[in-house]
């Protein structure tokens, strides 16, 4: 029995990839936005075609990003910000709210958004995870791009 498995594809090459930054907490903002721009150029997307927009904070990058899909330029996009518990409860509302909001855009346009948004207890562990989850926010855009590219060809 023969089993058609759609491999991982981490290609970048020919890809327009979005990046939607939160300038709240801009420091680790700035350490995922290099971790993720620094990996989507290895992997081989064009440095023109990295389109990079930033927001006030979290809530607003669903908006930005809507817009962004809405477009129809983007083979995929990438969500950056870090939101760091506080004293009070509104750390939970930004947090769940935020990625949310990022799931929807991404279930309603049908464009991969690789959600890079640290939910974090304090700064240092948002320092200690900005440059990966930077990198592996690139990673997965280019692999949903990729495979979302792939599942469409052999839906022909």
């Amino acid at each position: 029995m023969k089993i058609d498995e759609l491999d991982s594809n981490l290609s970048g090459q020919g890809l327009i990839i979005g990046i939607v930054q939160s300038r709240f907490n801009a420091d680790i903002g700035e350490g995922l936005r290099a971790g993720c721009v620094a990996e989507l150029v290895r992997l081989g997307v064009a440095a023109d075609d990295i389109r990079i927009t930033t927001v006030p904070g979290a809530l607003e990058l669903p908006l930005a990003l809507q817009a962004m899909a809405q477009s129809g330029k983007f083979a995929a996009l990438v969500a950056l910000g870090a939101v760091i518990r506080g004293e009070t409860y509104h750390f939970e509302i930004v947090s769940n709210e935020s990625a949310r909001g990022i799931t929807d855009v991404q279930l309603n346009t049908g464009i991969p958004i690789a959600n890079a948004v640290l939910t974090t207890e304090n700064d240092d562990q948002a320092l200690e995870r900005m440059a990966q989850k930077g990198a592996e926010a690139a990673q997965a855009a280019i692999e949903m791009a990729n495979l979302l590219s792939a599942l469409r060809k052999a839906a022909k």
